[in-house]
């Protein structure tokens, strides 16, 4: 489960990116298929109460407001490195990427940093081991 989806600004300073008590879900099986979403729970709801009649913001905050997508997740524990393979993305354009992320685990704590963005900040995803 989510324990933290936060950002790392080309200033330095960390901010929450998913709002301040974002929501999300990892799950691997053994074969190591993977899905994952993430969501900033203060996304506004849709107004008419009817996804094909929203507003262009309510679209850009629903959109902007979630990460999710699923493939497959390889670990090199030597490099520290977990490799996803997006079979699907809610963003278009990771679908079909490889993505290296470097990654710590501290006990039933998993955290690691998304390659940077365009803007030049780095993503950090911390997630608690569900027992």
């Amino acid at each position: 489960t989510l324990v933290a989806a936060d950002k790392i600004l080309p200033d330095g300073r960390q901010v929450h990116d998913y709002g301040e008590a974002p929501a999300g879900l990892m799950m691997v099986d053994p074969a190591g298929r993977y899905s994952m979403q993430i969501y900033d729970m203060s996304r506004p709801a849709f107004a008419a109460g009817d996804k094909p009649k929203g507003t262009a913001d309510e679209y850009r905050s629903a959109v902007l407001g979630a990460s999710t997508h699923f493939g497959t997740m390889t670990v090199d524990e030597t490099a520290h490195t977990l490799t996803l393979e997006l079979k699907a993305s809610a963003y278009p354009n990771q679908q079909g990427t490889r993505q290296v992320r470097v990654y710590a685990l501290d006990g039933d704590v998993l955290s690691y940093r998304v390659p940077p963005r365009p803007d030049g900040s780095v993503a950090i995803s911390v997630w608690r081991r569900i027992k």
